[in-house]
């Protein structure tokens, strides 16, 4: 491993309340032959002067774009930093997380067992905590989706993979960066190149404390969160915002991978780019052959329902 590059990717904004934590994380790794890259988007407090602290003390921890911390976003933001730094591995790292100390060390071991030529992504479980570190739930997986995601027909529907927790090799890099459009995140978009052309792994144990706090970007679906969508009325409508950018997902990778993608990966991907504009009566029958579905039998309901009747579709 001594020759192996691996690069852990952060991207920062307004994190000063827990930053220091996740890199102090970070530093415990039982692995330590990594070197960790930070992008800033823009923070207006403390969360630059903090970068600069640990970038002083550290060799292995460089600032990114120290000279200029434009707000581009956390996808773009995180395509950036891939798409600049060069190494044979890469680890996605959110701002206020808690990383367990084996984290990086167990993901590289499985990944090393894969083919180095092909698409690779290996991820795990999550425990989810508050801000506090206090547990909530202790699989993130099993809570929120019942099961992981291993193939394209379940990737293309539903996403498992939570990006803190995932590492990519350069070959997944190159093919999932040089047509990177309409993704809904990186990390979804990330697990349907690999799941596509390469593999697609999990490890079944958590190797990150999920911090769920007033400011997450983004985080674990909660009844919460839920309830407050059924409250301002517009759950069916968020489910097909959610239905449409997937399918905008499938034709993307119809376009830019037409020639590698088998005859029965671009029918999968066609049927469901497509689905609404057929008659019901089809809509059913395709659902009932692909075996399109969510991972939960509850959401696996409302997706069918929903495509099968159209009620509520704006767009067909």
């Amino acid at each position: 491993m001594a020759e192996m590059k691996l690069a852990i990717l952060l991207s920062t904004y307004n994190g000063e309340q827990f930053l220091r934590e996740q890199i102090d994380s970070i530093l415990a790794q039982t692995l330590q032959n990594w070197t960790l890259y930070i992008r800033d988007d823009g923070s207006s407090d403390g969360t630059v002067a903090i970068i600069r602290e640990y970038t002083k003390a550290h060799e292995n921890i460089h600032f990114f774009n120290e000279q200029r911390q434009e707000n581009v976003g956390v996808i773009r933001s995180f395509l950036g930093l891939l798409k600049g730094v060069e190494a044979d591995y890469y680890c996605f790292c959110d701002q206020d997380d808690v990383w367990f100390p084996e984290k990086v060390q167990v993901t590289l071991e499985k990944m090393l067992t894969l083919p180095k030529e092909a698409p690779n992504l290996v991820y795990t479980d999550l425990e989810v905590v508050d801000e506090h570190l206090v547990r909530l739930f202790p699989s993130m997986i099993r809570k929120q989706s019942d099961h992981p995601n291993l193939d394209l027909l379940s990737e293309i529907t539903e996403n498992t993979v939570t990006g803190c927790t995932m590492m990519i090799n350069e070959a997944l890099k190159k093919k999932a960066t040089s047509n990177a459009t309409s993704i809904i995140m990186h990390d979804w978009w990330f697990a349907l190149i690999a799941a596509a052309f390469g593999n697609l792994v999990y490890l079944d144990q958590p190797t990150v404390y999920y911090r769920q706090h007033s400011n997450n970007v983004l985080g674990a679906r909660t009844l919460r969160k839920r309830l407050a969508r059924f409250k301002r009325g517009k759950y069916v409508e968020d489910y097909w915002t959610l239905i449409h950018m997937t399918q905008q997902q499938a034709r993307d990778l119809l376009t830019f991978f037409d020639g590698e993608l088998t005859v029965e990966q671009k029918e999968l991907l066609e049927l469901f780019a497509t689905l609404g504009k057929a008659p019901m009566r089809k809509r059913i029958e395709i659902l009932k052959n692909t075996h399109l579905r969510k991972n939960k039998w509850f959401h696996t309901l409302i997706f069918r329902t929903l495509l099968s009747t159209n009620f509520g579709n704006k767009v067909n």
